[in-house]
């Protein structure tokens, strides 16, 4: 035993027989227990140092990129009360197809004839503009002969004038020799007094002459005058009218706009996904929503929402990882290539502002270069997605993790390398 002797006695009798060394001995399950402590920890040394993928994780829906085709409420435009239903849900409308019929609730348009009798009075109305146009026009030819009438009555009356001035001048002067004649005793008293008769005639004639032609100017401007009060009020009361029926056409035009507003029409070609309002005789207001139209469209992108701190390490152009809601999937997030089930796809916008507390909103549309997105994906459906990013090892990702560190990129992103680009530009100008 203590091996001093040639002749060892462990041959001649079995270790196996000896309790004392049987409980020496490691027992198997131990040596199986080490052996596998050691494949994995000789494989857990290998996966440290095998390349990792980082990513940026993010939850979101399925959308449309173009605005247009995404979900679209339709909202009656006035008030009113649901008279008829076109349409069923989930049915394929186009574009200007009625949807739903409403009736009025406003008192003011409770007429059914409001139409043919805002016609009748416009008709009216441009019949009274035209009788006071008709009118203008007659006064305005009445002030022109009027105009005309008092020349050449003045001009009749200032011919009149000059042959009494010649008269009374005539007169005045057989007057003033028979005078002298009568002082000298020529003539006699009775003949001077027929000359002075005739010289006093003659003067007021002339004198009369003059009135007549100041009373005729006084007598043709006061009808002047009066024809001409009569056209500004007539021309006022033209455009009162024209004012009146510039309201009435405009009311027209609103009554038949708004009487198209009747018919709820689709806005664009699509299904109808969801009615706002149920039933028969429900009211609605302005802007009331009725239903819900989905376009029937292929453009179809994924709306995720990521956190604030991993939105400097986006660009467009980045490949990402998506799983729809729905469809199985087995996803590594570093390593993508062994990954089933999931799609690819681009990040096509990042948003300037945030749209969560915290979280910033980008779109991603499908990769043409990886497997096409299933038709079957709903507008609203769930996804998860993963941005991907550069590689590093596993032990590099997992020290990261722990110490709550960025993940870290080897090139700049390409947004940040424009930004940044341009203030040079501007320095070297």
């Amino acid at each position: 035993m203590l091996k001093i002797s040639s002749r060892s006695v462990e041959k001649m009798m079995p270790q196996d027989r000896l309790y004392s060394l049987r409980s020496l001995d490691t027992p198997m399950a131990g040596k199986i227990l080490a052996r596998w402590l050691m494949g994995i920890g000789v494989i857990f040394l290998i996966v440290l140092f095998l390349p990792w993928q980082q990513n940026i994780r993010g939850n979101g829906k399925v959308t449309a990129l173009n605005p247009a085709n995404r979900p679209q409420t339709v909202e009656t435009v006035i008030a009113g009360r649901i008279q008829t239903w076109k349409v069923n849900e989930g049915q394929y409308v186009t574009k200007g197809d009625t949807i739903a019929i409403v009736s009025e609730v406003k008192e003011k348009y409770f007429d059914p004839q409001l139409l043919l009798r805002l016609r009748e009075v416009i008709k009216s109305k441009e019949s009274s503009l035209q009788s006071k146009d008709d009118k203008a026009n007659a006064l305005r030819k009445q002030i022109s002969a009027l105009r005309d009438g008092l020349r050449t009555k003045v001009a009749q009356a200032k011919a009149k004038l000059d042959a009494e001035r010649v008269k009374f001048e005539n007169a005045k002067n057989q007057f003033e020799r028979n005078k002298k004649l009568f002082e000298a005793g020529n003539i006699p008293l009775t003949k001077y007094q027929d000359m002075e008769y005739k010289y006093q005639g003659a003067e007021a004639d002339y004198t009369n002459a003059q009135i007549e032609i100041e009373r005729l100017q006084a007598e043709y401007l006061d009808k002047i005058n009066k024809a001409e009060s009569d056209l500004n009020n007539t021309l006022a009361e033209q455009f009162d009218t024209q004012a009146e029926l510039a309201k009435l056409r405009n009311e027209l035009v609103n009554m038949e706009i708004r009487s198209q507003q009747y018919f709820i029409r689709a806005p664009q070609d699509g299904f109808v996904v969801k009615a706002a309002r149920a039933g028969i005789g429900e009211t609605l207001k302005e802007g009331d929503p009725v239903c819900t139209i989905m376009p029937q469209s292929n453009d179809v992108a994924v709306e995720m929402y990521v956190k604030a701190m991993d939105v400097p390490l986006l660009s467009k152009g980045r490949k990402v990882r998506i799983e729809f809601d729905g469809f199985p999937a087995l996803q590594f997030s570093g390593w993508p290539s062994v990954s089933v089930g999931s799609f690819g796809g681009l990040v096509e916008v990042i948003d300037f502002v945030n749209s969560k507390p915290g979280e910033f909103r980008i779109l991603v549309v499908p990769d043409k270069n990886d497997d096409p997105w299933p038709k079957q994906i709903r507008n609203g459906s769930g996804t998860q997605g993963w941005v991907m990013l550069d590689d590093v090892p596993v032990w590099y990702e997992i020290w990261r993790q722990l110490n709550g560190f960025p993940p870290s990129l080897y090139e700049e992103p390409l947004d940040a390398v424009i930004q940044t680009e341009e203030p040079k530009k501007e320095k070297k100008k």
